[in-house]
């Protein structure tokens, strides 16, 4: 799954990216001005803008913006959306997903602590929200409620459909993830209004 996770959010390469990236690169190289360290400083943080970009507009940027709607009320962004709909296969790749998509680099030495530092930094990047923080605190917590009681994973599904019928296991997945979504807004909401 979390292969499939990078390969949609890889793919497609031949986007109409906003800027020219790479004469940005190259005026950076060519500026005598600054210094090696300035250089290496302002060359990363283009090319993060840059996979930023190509992210936003890969297969599973687009299937994340076709699902904001719905869950923008929640107070969630495209990325939360992305990492909801790859946790039908298993609750658990909800974190691989998240580190996939806020490129957080496991192998660095802060391993986990790279991934929390991104949640905490991630800004909406459009709709009314746009350049406030993802991941408040109220958010965070209407995040994890949804994904403790949405959709059961694809093996239990297949467990009650063996059990009893598909009446069921449709039920189910339908019951659950409406009854998360009312709860996540519920918290998200009444957490925003009281506090």
């Amino acid at each position: 799954a979390s292969i499939l996770i990078w390969a949609l959010s890889y793919y497609p390469r031949n986007v109409e990216l906003s800027q020219n990236y790479s004469s940005l690169k190259e005026s950076v190289i060519d500026d005598p001005l600054l210094s090696e360290a300035d250089q290496e400083m302002k060359l990363t943080e283009i090319g993060k803008t840059e996979e930023a970009e190509k992210l936003e507009k890969s297969y599973i940027g687009q299937i994340g913006h076709l699902m904001e709607p719905v869950l923008s009320p929640l107070g969630f962004d495209w990325k939360i959306g992305v990492s909801i709909l790859t946790g039908l296969a298993a609750k658990e790749i909800v974190v691989s997903t998240m580190g996939v998509l806020y490129q957080a680099d496991p192998e660095s030495d802060n391993g986990q602590e790279g991934l929390a530092q991104k949640l905490r930094d991630q800004v909406h990047t459009s709709g009314n929200r746009k350049g406030q923080q993802v991941f408040s605190p109220w958010v965070a917590i209407a995040f994890m409620l949804f994904i403790l009681i949405y959709f059961p994973c694809v093996a239990v599904i297949a467990a009650i459909k063996k059990e009893s019928n598909w009446k069921w296991a449709t039920f189910t997945m339908f019951y659950t993830t409406v009854l998360a979504w009312m709860i996540a807004f519920i918290v998200n909401k009444t957490g925003n209004y009281f506090f």
